[in-house]
């Protein structure tokens, strides 16, 4: 049976906090230990703030084409530079609406650039962590450097989604689980021979965490999920892209 553990307690995290302690110091206080199959979900937020991804938007030089994107969209213009220092390719904008190609490949709103939960947010913008597949692994790597027992990391951003409403937890970066079970090949109840189905394990990890974490003022934005049936993988959280021209969205 799957269970989700909240980890409680954990500090407001700025740049150069061991995160790694920090998470093990919750766990103690709960009484918790790490078991073989766990996954630990992290909030994206904290692992930014822990690699100094927080940036003043003051930072930030507005060129034209960002002084013109941001009267399109109706956002302050160093805010729009500063998404666009992380994206690839503008996609989608609307007033109110800016919707990019991520630098790491994701579809996402205002390049996951974030002012909630962070102090001094109408001055202060945090950035999705450099490489959170690397954050991830990282992360795991000290968590288990005594030789702990078998776990996955997944670190969790919130995305929207075509043709629906609302956000989910979605993961952007990962080690030990796999990003997608290739399905197709094996049969049904029956035996049909399954043409299409990809499972999104990665990101149905993330969604159900996030779900027990919560999005806004609740304080805990870390988790363990435990109960799941996985193997070990060397994917990446990319590998759960659709590629550009299977995208029918674009």
């Amino acid at each position: 049976m799957m269970q989700i553990l909240t980890l409680s307690g954990l500090p407001l995290f700025e740049p150069g906090s061991d995160l790694a302690a920090e998470i093990s110091k919750a766990m103690a206080r709960a009484e918790l230990r790490f078991e073989d199959g766990d996954i630990l979900v992290l909030a994206q937020k904290i692992v930014s703030k822990c690699e100094g991804r927080q940036k003043r938007i003051g930072d930030f030089e507005p060129s034209e084409p960002a002084r013109e994107l941001a009267q399109q969209v109706n956002k302050d213009p160093a805010y729009v530079a500063a998404v666009l220092s992380e994206t690839r390719t503008v996609l989608r904008a609307k007033r109110d609406v800016l919707v990019v190609e991520h630098r790491l490949g994701h579809i996402m709103a205002n390049a996951g650039i974030d002012q909630s939960n962070i102090a001094d947010g109408d001055a202060t913008v945090l950035l999705l962590p450099e490489d959170p597949d690397a954050s991830a692994r990282a992360l795991r790597e000290a968590l288990v450097a005594e030789g702990g027992p078998h776990i996955g990391v997944i670190v969790s951003d919130s995305f929207g989604r075509p043709w629906r409403v609302g956000t989910t937890g979605v993961a952007i970066g990962i080690c030990g689980v796999p990003a997608v079970i290739d399905k197709r090949g094996e049969t049904d109840l029956f035996g049909r021979t399954l043409q299409a189905t990809e499972i999104a394990f990665a990101d149905g990890v993330a969604a159900a965490a996030v779900l027990a974490m919560g999005e806004t003022d609740e304080g805990t934005p870390a988790a363990i999920v435990r109960g799941l049936t996985w193997k070990e993988s060397s994917q990446r959280a990319r590998d759960g892209l659709r590629a550009a021209d299977r995208d029918l969205f674009r």
